[in-house]
């Protein structure tokens, strides 16, 4: 189903008004100036519907511009699935779209998750339970060339 199709079956207002408001506004025509002079073309519609056309388009479009980013970002980190890929091609809404992301949101590298990776969990612990002794013996058992920490 086009977005025109979509927006009709939403709003109520025949296929062919919404096509042609669409037309109009894509040429650059404002609300009030369809609403006023265009009303042949557009079969009546009031300023509300124009401006209802208007804007569902463009969440539409941004619906779309996000979608696809979503599935780059998947495809470029081998994470989309077919099931996945399904899913976010039947969402309708941005928010949609976002819960389905969200558990694959790249996850922001902080100092402090670096140190988990590595495995310095446990001198973090250590060095917790042990706040006045000197950290230096402690730690060069963590000393890894290889790793640079």
């Amino acid at each position: 189903m086009t977005h025109l199709e979509a927006i009709s079956r939403e709003t109520g207002i025949s296929l062919s008004s919404v096509t042609s408001t669409a037309k109009l506004l894509a040429e650059g025509g404002t609300v009030p100036f369809i609403s006023r002079y265009r009303k042949e073309q557009t079969g009546s519609l009031d300023e509300v519907q124009i401006t209802t056309i208007r804007d569902r388009m463009l969440q539409l479009a941004e619906l779309d511009s996000r979608r696809s980013a979503v599935l780059k970002s998947l495809e470029e980190r081998s994470l989309l699935t077919p099931e996945l890929k399904k899913k976010l091609e039947a969402a309708i809404t941005l928010a949609a779209v976002e819960d389905i992301f969200a558990p694959f949101r790249p996850k922001r590298q902080t100092r402090a998750t670096k140190a988990i990776e590595r495995g310095l969990t446990p001198l973090a612990d250590w060095i917790f339970e042990n706040q006045n002794a000197d950290a230096d013996e402690e730690a060069a058992k963590f000393i890894d060339t290889e790793k640079k920490f």
